[in-house]
């Protein structure tokens, strides 16, 4: 599991911002949201403009990094803070796999090429390559000939993959298994543009997806479930790409008559066929386009699902213990993350409204 993140100098945010999920309180309520003493679903919240979007792509730079996933070149836009371009813009990540914490950081510059990198395991170095220098544990014996080349390494070879593609590893070798991790990444939203980072290396058309797995019926009660709509699809052919309702018995194709809500569910039902395999997901805004009630039933759909997971919203309804506690929900302003129980003095219990709270001023960053 992802335990704590942290970049500095990257679009927005010119100094180091930090999220830590080791932290959690000690509520006695929602305990699901908590494994293995660290939070594994969460809401961040936060004015217009605070860097809630930003701080999910800068956590899902590791994708574009050490995977050969979908790559979108408009991410490296503004990659570096403005007034610091010359200076890197750093990332660090520490992960807990059973009983192994990794430490993994790395530098790139405003091209997103990578400079420096470092890698711990349990406060153990594995590697550290700065400029001019590399160290390597003894677990992976190098010739004098590839330590040298590494120290200067004018092609940004990523430690990591090197040694991934270069040594028989166990399934329990603590790189297969942030291989494993990075790979099952996924970050998606759906405002004017679909877009994704991580989990599939292709885009897929839903429409053509749900039919050719025969989900229609689910399709259409997942509909049901969340939003109350009620839709009577029209059976299809193996040969079809669109889904057909019918409305007062004459077929229309499905994407002309839904809304941008309903849209909006189609991709995220599309989503969670996926996300059996996903090890961490991150929806930037997912309520966006919903009723507040249907965000409600959104959310709780998501969180029955056993990877970590994190959102953004706008949507302070979801602000609330019915949903998770406290430790879940973080403010994100000023270049600062905390969870809402450290943005008061006030011993927050199972009987507060926190929306209320919040909408009265009470949780400061």
């Amino acid at each position: 599991m992802l335990a704590k993140f942290a970049v500095e100098n990257f679009r927005g945010f010119e100094n180091k911002i930090e999220i830590d999920l080791t932290r959690p309180a000690n509520y006695e309520f929602n305990k699901e949201a908590v494994k293995d003493g660290i939070i594994k679903n969460g809401i961040i919240y936060g004015p217009n403009g605070c860097g809630k979007s930003n701080f999910g792509l800068a956590i899902f730079d590791i994708v574009d990094h050490l995977t050969q996933k979908k790559k979108d070149p408009l991410h490296l836009r503004n990659y570096v803070f403005a007034g610091a371009q010359k200076s890197p813009v750093v990332f660090e990540y520490t992960f807990k796999f059973g009983s192994d914490t990794l430490f993994y950081s790395y530098k790139k510059n405003f091209q997103g090429i990578l400079q420096e990198e470092k890698l711990t395991v349990n406060d153990k170095i594995v590697f550290e390559r700065r400029l001019g220098t590399f160290t390597l544990s003894e677990e992976f014996p190098l010739t004098d000939t590839l330590k040298s080349g590494f120290s200067r390494n004018a092609n940004n070879v990523s430690i990591i993959n090197f040694l991934l593609t270069s040594y028989p590893l166990p399934e329990e070798h603590y790189l297969i298994k942030l291989q494993n991790f990075v790979n099952g990444m996924l970050w998606f939203r759906c405002l004017e543009d679909r877009e994704f980072i991580g989990l599939e290396s292709l885009v897929e058309i839903i429409d053509t997806f749900i039919i050719k797995n025969k989900l229609i019926k689910d399709f259409a009660r997942f509909l049901d479930d969340v939003s109350g709509q009620k839709f009577d699809f029209s059976p299809t052919r193996s040969e079809d790409k669109l889904l057909r309702c019918f409305i007062k018995g004459s077929p229309v194709i499905f994407t002309e008559i839904s809304s941008t809500g309903t849209h909006s569910l189609t991709l995220l039902y599309y989503w969670l066929q996926k996300m059996s395999k996903a090890s961490f997901v991150f929806i930037d805004e997912f309520d966006a386009f919903y009723h507040f009630k249907l965000s409600f039933n959104v959310c709780k759909e998501l969180l029955k699902l056993n990877c970590q997971i994190f959102t953004s919203s706008h949507n302070t309804y979801l602000m609330t213990n019915e949903l998770l506690r406290p430790d879940c929900n973080f403010l994100l302003d000023k270049n600062i993350i905390k969870p809402l129980y450290e943005c008061t003095e006030k011993e927050l219990r199972w009987g507060h409204n926190i929306e209320k709270l919040f909408r009265g001023g009470t949780f400061t960053v």
